[in-house]
């Protein structure tokens, strides 16, 4: 809201345009810092002086406020805007995600191959619906069988929860397998062994991807995905809980 400024006679103030400040050029409230006239000279002589010469041309300004409507902050393009479509399909990320902005669809990017160094996937598989219906012997076994057929990738460690499951994974064919065929292959392989057929359709559409950048995050990550279970209440102790293992050793090296 603009608030009006006068002078001490209370003539209203003649703006003058300043110069635009540097820390106003990331904020949606980016504009022209103005300076204003505050002279001598009472309301009777600015009256007659607007009187005689007409009405004054207003000042344009170089606010690009003008061009563009506001905006409440900025987003990137990885961001979904605030108002979406309606009946567009948004993907509820798992409990210890729903920090990040939420997308519309996740965003896949190529595996990154530099020179030797490892490529390793740290992937997040979602039910549908959140069913929790995977934390139990059946389905681990289900997919720990499904990740041994499907050889273009090798699962490394992987923990269960009830309605998502984290693993990390690593090409094991050369050239790589794409990764979201992968993913369906499997997916499918347990689906179509599932003995509840009312819980089926079994998986999200989707599915959350992160490539692992230095071996010292991959030991961080996997300490943090390990411990879902405690702060999800379900052990006290991350060792405790028996839905996790690994069936591959995936080394690290630069």
């Amino acid at each position: 809201m603009t608030q009006a400024t006068t002078t001490e006679g209370g003539a209203p103030a003649t703006p003058v345009a300043g110069h635009e400040s540097p820390a106003c050029k990331n904020s949606p409230l980016q504009g022209t810092a103005v300076v204003f006239d505050v002279g001598g000279g009472s309301s009777r002589d600015a009256a007659a002086d607007v009187s005689a010469a007409g009405p004054k041309p207003q000042a344009r300004r170089s606010s690009p406020l003008h061009q563009a409507p506001l905006s409440i902050g900025g987003r990137s393009s990885a961001t979904p805007p605030l108002v979406r479509p309606t009946g567009s399909r948004e993907l509820a990320p798992p409990d210890d995600q729903r920090q990040l902005p939420r997308r519309r669809a996740p965003v896949h990017f190529p595996s990154v191959v530099r020179d030797s160094r490892s490529v390793i996937i740290f992937l997040t598989v979602c039910t549908r619906h959140r069913q929790t219906v995977l934390a139990n012997a059946m389905a681990q076994e289900l997919m720990v069988t499904a990740w041994r057929q499907a050889g273009f990738w090798a699962v490394g460690r992987y923990v269960v929860m009830p309605d998502h499951l984290h693993l990390f994974c690593a090409p094991n064919r050369e050239p790589e397998h794409p990764l979201r065929q992968w993913m369906s292959y499997w997916q499918n392989l347990v689906t179509r062994r599932w003995p509840d057929r009312t819980q089926c359709p079994l998986w999200q559409r989707d599915y959350w991807d992160r490539q692992v950048r230095r071996g010292e995050s991959y030991g961080e990550k996997w300490e943090y995905v390990r411990n879902n279970p405690v702060r999800q209440r379900l052990v006290s102790r991350a060792e405790d809980w028996p839905y996790q293992g690994e069936l591959n050793v995936l080394e690290w090296h630069d």
